[in-house]
């Protein structure tokens, strides 16, 4: 990780919702952003910032969510999210995180996150995947 990475860095990433990222449990009239992919949309977003200053080989990982979802937002609407680097401690990384759309404060909460190196990741993965096939 690169040793720019610091409080106050921001990013925005500017999300259309599709039907995609709605609900269809209340039928199409109510077809709305889902909070399940409000909070996808937002870890992305901290995620590409992230890119932004990792080095060759590293990714990052969720580790923590807290969400406010305050309005609905309806289909073809603009979500303008916000992430802003709130600490850095080591490789975890904290964010503020703000949603918009055309009209309202969508939603607003926390994100952290945790640089990994993908290599030594996927050697842990395969540790575990083995000794659960040993075990099953």
């Amino acid at each position: 990780m690169k040793v720019d990475l610091r409080h106050g860095i921001s990013r925005v990433d500017r999300i259309t919702v599709d039907k995609d990222r709605t609900i269809s449990f209340m039928g199409d009239g109510a077809s709305v952003y889902s909070t399940p992919r409000l909070v996808q949309d937002i870890e992305q977003t901290c995620r590409n910032l992230l890119l932004d200053y990792s080095d060759v080989g590293e990714d990052s990982v969720g580790m923590e969510i807290s969400l406010q979802h305050l309005a609905p937002t309806l289909v073809g609407m603009v979500v303008e999210i916000t992430v802003t680097v709130k600490g850095v401690d080591g490789r975890k990384v904290s964010f503020e995180v703000h949603a918009k759309d055309d009209f309202y404060l969508i939603g607003v909460g926390s994100h952290t996150r945790f640089v990994v190196d993908v290599a030594r990741t996927l050697e842990r993965l395969k540790t575990k995947a083995a000794r659960r096939v040993q075990s099953g």
